[in-house]
């Protein structure tokens, strides 16, 4: 059982006798092949234990990329304990708070995390690993592919109980996905949005970090701004490109961020579906109405728009 033998690592780590007493609060169960539990043993700060399966391959990176990580100067929980046979790790516990909880707080209360989050992601964006270093495999255009027909599947078939046939061998589509995986010239998170941002100590601290890869970094920058959990309005994702442009000084292009906020946003209507359908969330299934509203948005008077409006309405 993963709660046991996070139990037998937190009472090795710390040298704690059969008796001793440790709290356990399961915080995410399961989910892709990991289980994360919070560990109390009392008279000693808390721990996130993580019990980890290879039912992805990218949980076997966990451990690898935070070491690189902590050694780049970036912000991430750290790693206080490993057991790599068998999979487990005991890491820093940051708290509860996450970008997301100030979903509903004024903008000016929010500025100063997102300022701290884009330092970070400026900073993974010119960080460069080892040669030898084991990444996931580059974000290219099967990949950008793979995302588009789990779009396809989940959100158009499952969700909506439409045909997305057409849309499979649709050349707009297609030329999306051959246009962006082009090129792959930093590194990136392939996730980065509120949810994977925790508050400590006035900082964003970036977690989830184990699909890191080397991919274009307008796709880590609009999955923060079109972020659906957030729902932005337009007047604050303008603020934030402005907060990003003055953080790394430089102005990114706007074709190719809204392009690459389509494509997040289909990836992220396939997740929605995927979890909530089958899954049984419906919380996910909540966040639809959000995410294709922001696909409208960046689509509008555009190519994409006449292949992907028709499954909006």
């Amino acid at each position: 059982m993963p709660a046991d033998t996070l139990l037998t690592a937190v009472r090795a780590h710390l040298n704690l006798s059969p008796t001793h007493r440790v709290q356990m609060e399961p915080i995410q169960k399961g989910a892709s092949g990991r289980t994360i539990i919070r560990i109390q043993p009392d008279d000693h700060p808390s721990f996130i234990g993580v019990h980890y399966t290879l039912e992805r391959s990218d949980n076997a990176n966990f451990l690898p990329v935070a070491e690189f990580l902590t050694s780049a100067g970036l912000n991430i929980p750290g790693v206080l304990y490993d057991n790599i046979r068998r999979h487990v790790a005991l890491i820093e516990d940051l708290g509860d708070k996450d970008l997301l909880s100030l979903k509903d707080a004024p903008y000016e209360e929010r500025e100063p995390y997102y300022r701290s989050a884009f330092e970070q992601l400026d900073k993974l964006l010119y960080t460069r690993p080892p040669k030898d270093f084991d990444l996931q495999p580059i974000f290219d255009e099967p990949l950008y592919r793979w995302e588009q027909e789990y779009f396809f599947e989940h959100f158009v078939e499952t969700h909506l109980g439409k045909d997305a046939s057409g849309l499979r061998q649709d050349p707009i589509l297609l030329s999306l996905a051959k246009r962006l995986g082009a090129t792959a010239p930093h590194m990136v998170h392939r996730d980065f949005q509120s949810e994977n941002l925790m508050l400590h100590e006035n900082q964003a601290y970036i977690i989830d970090f184990q699909g890191l890869r080397m991919g274009r970094q307008e796709y880590d920058l609009a999955s923060l701004i079109y972020d659906p959990y957030m729902q932005h309005s337009a007047e604050d994702r303008r603020k934030l490109l402005e907060l990003w442009e003055e953080v790394c000084e430089e102005e990114p292009i706007e074709p190719i961020l809204k392009e690459c906020a389509a494509q997040r946003l289909m990836q992220a209507l396939g997740a929605f579906a995927n979890l909530g359908h089958n899954k049984g969330n419906q919380w996910y299934l909540d966040q639809i109405p959000s995410a294709m509203a922001s696909l409208k948005e960046v689509i509008a008077d555009t190519p994409l728009e006449d292949a992907l409006g028709p499954f909006l309405d």
